[in-house]
């Protein structure tokens, strides 16, 4: 055996090291160089994305391998890849990951009789009373009036939480409201026109009738304007007053079974799905 076989004894191995496999990995499917995201004193991806509650260790090396993670817009195939959660962006599947540990997200069921603040000075119930156990600075995303219950989103996010309530994203709210009925048969061509109110022109994206009974009914809302009272306001100018009002969806999060006054953690994919709502 010759002393240049790489099988003889002494002979210095040329087996790429991992950075140089995950390079030429990248290179061969067009997704650059995974120089461009890997950080010598990072933290393994794999682990990132266990963490960060997509899945098991063994199941987030698995997305690493078929190519459904990009780490600031890179595809990583490269199990060895080292990230900062802190500053860099990842993506499962196209969904971004919130991988920094101090970020959270809470969807809480606002009961009526309960001011959207951290404080009232008439000493009313507040949000506040719901999450005293948090240390977080928490930020609501879309406030709801006193007398609405529904979907609140609270987090400390500022980024997701300035574009989830700026007017050129358009992240649609959902609404159910109990209303005196009947329903005025144009009552939705209206709405959906634009009805003139005293701070501008304000129209749904779409209402339904969902039910009616004699002197009653329930209609479903969805619009994307965050003005103050602006669904009462809509409905009141169509002659059906509400009697009470819900949101059940804010975006992609939907309120479903939660119990008012329940708070809840929101799961990975659908804070993932906010952030694709405002481009994140």
């Amino acid at each position: 055996m010759s002393s240049s076989d790489p099988r003889s004894p002494g002979h210095r191995s040329r087996r790429p090291s991992r950075r140089e496999r995950a390079a030429r990995t990248n290179q061969n499917t067009g997704t650059g160089q995974v120089s461009d995201v890997h950080r010598d004193d990072g933290v393994r991806l794999q682990k990132v994305l266990a963490d960060a509650g997509v899945g098991s260790r063994r199941a987030c090396e698995t997305l690493i391998a078929e190519g459904r993670v990009e780490v600031d817009g890179v595809v990583v195939r490269e199990l060895g890849t080292r990230i900062d959660p802190e500053t860099q962006a990842v993506h499962v599947d196209t969904l971004r990951i919130t991988t920094s540990p101090d970020r959270v997200y809470f969807a809480l069921n606002k009961p009526a009789k309960v001011v959207t603040s951290m404080s009232d000075p008439e000493g009313r119930k507040t949000i506040a009373d719901y999450v005293r156990d948090r240390q977080e600075r928490l930020f609501y995303v879309g406030r709801l009036d006193y007398d609405t219950e529904g979907l609140l989103l609270l987090t400390n996010d500022g980024e997701l939480s300035n574009r989830l309530t700026h007017p050129s994203y358009e992240v649609p709210k959902t609404y159910l409201a109990r209303v005196r009925g009947p329903v005025p048969r144009d009552a939705g061509a209206r709405l959906r026109d634009g009805i003139e109110l005293e701070d501008g022109i304000a129209h749904v994206d779409s209402f339904k009738l969902v039910d009616s009974t004699p002197g009653h009914a329930l209609v479903e809302v969805v619009l994307h304007s965050g003005r103050n009272r602006v669904v009462r306001r809509l409905l009141d100018a169509v002659g059906t007053p509400v009697e009470r009002l819900v949101r059940t969806h804010f975006g992609p999060i939907a309120l479903a079974e939660q119990r008012p006054g329940k708070l809840r953690t929101l799961r990975p994919h659908e804070v993932g799905e906010l952030m694709k709502a405002v481009d994140l």
